[in-house]
């Protein structure tokens, strides 16, 4: 065969491949699903759990409300260096520490019913829109958290 003849036969195996169509999803794009809701508030005792980019996107911030107080106390542990992982980018995020501010999370104790946040530095950009990642705090680990 022809180099060209060759060229040809490859472009049109590749066009095929792109052309081939998806097998759809039968999940909710963007969801959690309502067992894994079910899940963290039994084990951890939260819900609305989500994960947002900031306007400049140096930062994730990961916020929750506590249904359980004495549950969700695992979480609120100063000896426990969170962590969020993207498994896309291949990136892990901590809570950065300022001198005058300390660690960017809220060290207090937890009450049912009220909202509470960390947030993850995101230098260089790693973690975007649309990306799936976890969180481990000590023995918990949220995963499957769609950052927005």
């Amino acid at each position: 065969m022809c180099g060209l003849c060759v060229a040809a036969a490859l472009l049109s195996a590749s066009t095929a491949a792109v052309a081939a169509p998806k097998k759809a999803s039968h999940y909710a794009a963007g969801t959690m699903p309502e067992k894994a809701r079910t899940y963290y508030a039994m084990t951890w005792g939260i819900d609305q759990m989500s994960a947002k980019l900031t306007e400049s996107g140096a930062l994730v911030r990961f916020s929750y409300r506590v249904v359980d107080a004495k549950l969700a106390q695992v979480l609120q542990d100063k000896a426990a260096s969170p962590s969020m992982l993207d498994e896309v980018a291949h990136a892990s995020l901590v809570v950065p520490t300022l001198e005058k501010v300390g660690p960017l999370r809220q060290a207090m104790s937890v009450e049912n019913g009220k909202s509470y946040w960390m947030a993850f530095s995101n230098k260089g950009s790693p973690v975007k829109h649309g990306h799936r990642v976890s969180v481990l705090i000590g023995p918990a680990r949220i995963d499957g958290l769609i950052v927005q």
